[in-house]
């Protein structure tokens, strides 16, 4: 009886270790991601970002390269409407390439240090690193983490991310606002860890030529009498690398080079509440106005704020634009305009992510934050507004041109 019962003991041990061994605990997932990270040398992904921070989802597609040390390129699209911006690291600085202005924004930034990216690999698994608190589970072949957000937008509060068993690739995101509710989602179908990238896929020129190539080859394969061997066959071999996924949608006329800070004109200084060089529209006819200029109000106003007026201004170059004061509990201008051309400058500042676009905040006392989109400029300029309502007027004006 009693070699029974040693029996089934030991049985029972084995059948302990063996369930054990089937099994991983966080602290050893956690352990395989520090060691992942540590020899992280280049990735590449692809998926989709849903934003629910507005009155209805809006819907990008992301994708994102990276290759050691520092090189970086994001490119969101909005496929409904074929609008394109990327953001662009390399040893030359950081880029913002904007097709609708057939121009480089150059921002003095060190970003994405300590401004962490929803999509960016980096960011996830080391917000899985620094929470202590952490929670751990396993759904069918991945492994979820349920951890602390750590993003700009300060009512994000936690996410919860999705990474493959096996290779410990993202499959999914949710981040989450401090009363649960998913505010941000990003789906991966594609991630790949040790691409071998092209000399000149994070280059700025050849991501624009790349673009250019690309939408010359859809006029081609579109005009009368052309067949899929013409569309295809005038692409040169030299930039087909990864950068052939560059930009759909950038504006084929120029592959424009100037390091330049959105907004910056000679005659003006980014924080300057009244734009050195516009002039009251009072001389212009009434009606006249910029090519398709179409003025947008923010639909989100800060708690106590009102729109005092609205006025027509001219820049130097001849662009038409409106000025918005805002007064109240704060005081601000949102300046708009649809420019011809922006000039050269490199100013510091701060790379914001606005969600689908992305956004430099300029000054000390007085801060200007601008951003363009879809051939438009915005300057957004007060002493008053914090980052993070900066950020939300952006978002709203940005949600009413996508109605």
């Amino acid at each position: 009886m009693r070699r029974m019962k040693r029996a089934a003991a030991v049985v029972l041990c084995v059948a302990l270790i063996l369930a054990g061994c089937g099994s991983r605990s966080a602290e050893s997932v956690v352990k395989d991601l520090d060691g992942v990270l540590g020899g992280l040398k280049s990735y590449q992904g692809k998926g989709t970002m849903t934003l629910h921070t507005g009155q209805q989802p809006l819907q990008y597609q992301v994708e994102v390269w990276y290759k050691k040390p520092s090189y970086y390129r994001v490119a969101l699209t909005n496929a409904a409407k074929d609008i394109t911006q990327i953001v662009l690291r390399n040893d030359e600085g950081v880029f913002v390439l904007t097709p609708k202005l057939r121009k480089s924004f150059r921002f003095q930034s060190d970003w994405p240090q300590n401004q962490g990216q929803v999509y960016l690999y980096q960011t996830l698994v080391q917000s899985i690193l620094l929470d202590n608190s952490r929670q751990f589970a396993i759904d069918k072949d991945a492994y979820v983490f349920d951890v602390m957000a750590n993003y700009q937008n300060g009512s994000l509060a936690r996410q919860k991310i999705w990474l493959d068993q096996k290779t410990y690739a993202p499959r999914r995101v949710e981040v989450s606002d401090a009363n649960a509710n998913v505010m941000v989602e990003v789906t991966f179908d594609q991630f790949r860890f040790d691409v071998a990238f092209d000399d000149k896929a994070f280059d700025m020129a050849a991501n624009l030529g790349t673009a250019q190539q690309q939408e010359e080859q859809d006029k081609s394969a579109n005009a009368p009498g052309s067949g899929e061997e013409d569309a295809h066959g005038t692409h040169g071999e030299q930039d087909r690398s990864a950068t052939d996924d560059a930009a759909p949608g950038d504006n084929p006329d120029e592959a424009a080079t100037d390091d330049v800070g959105p907004g910056d004109n000679p005659d003006e200084t980014a924080t300057d509440d009244a734009f050195a060089g516009d002039v009251p529209d009072e001389a212009a006819d009434a009606g006249e106005t910029a090519d398709d200029f179409v003025p947008m109000e923010p639909s989100y106003y800060p708690e106590g704020v009102a729109l005092k007026d609205i006025s027509d201004v001219t820049l130097a170059d001849g662009s038409k634009g409106v000025l918005m004061r805002f007064t109240g509990a704060y005081n601000y201008t949102l300046y708009q305009t649809k420019p011809k051309d922006i000039d050269a400058a490199l100013i510091p500042g701060v790379m914001l992510d606005l969600g689908h676009t992305w956004g430099l905040l300029t000054g000390d006392v007085q801060q200007t934050l601008t951003w363009t989109y879809q051939g438009y400029e915005y300057r957004l300029t007060s002493a008053e507004l914090p980052e993070s309502e900066m950020v939300k007027i952006a978002q709203s004006v940005l949600e009413e041109m996508e109605k």
